[in-house]
């Protein structure tokens, strides 16, 4: 079975995501990230106590870079898929903005 990341990276990361999602995404209240199996699956929490699956993080054992994978509401699954570099890895951060592009409305538009 996959491993976790280390605790310390679980905070990092977790300290991450939620800086950039409080700077980039105003319609979050903050992300959630639990791990399972050496993934990381991300969350955003929306007004009102509302919870959306927005994507997982495949742990590839470096800080910088993770898989990722898309949450698809229409078949409760968590698909594979590629960021808009064209790679199917990156940083959180790219993986979160790509996430919240296709959920949310973005702002910076």
């Amino acid at each position: 079975m996959p491993k976790n990341p280390p605790e310390s990276m679980q905070h990092h990361l977790r300290q991450r995501l939620t800086a950039h999602a409080k700077e980039r995404w105003p319609q979050l209240t903050g992300v959630t990230v639990r791990y399972r199996s050496g993934f990381a699956y991300v969350d955003g929490e929306l007004p009102g106590e509302e919870s959306v699956p927005l994507r997982r993080l495949r742990f590839q054992d470096v800080l910088h870079t993770w898989g990722f994978a898309l949450y698809l509401a229409s078949s409760g699954q968590y698909v594979d898929n590629v960021l808009p570099t064209g790679l199917p890895f990156g940083s959180p951060e790219e993986a979160l903005d790509c996430a919240c592009r296709l959920y949310l409305d973005d702002p910076a538009t």
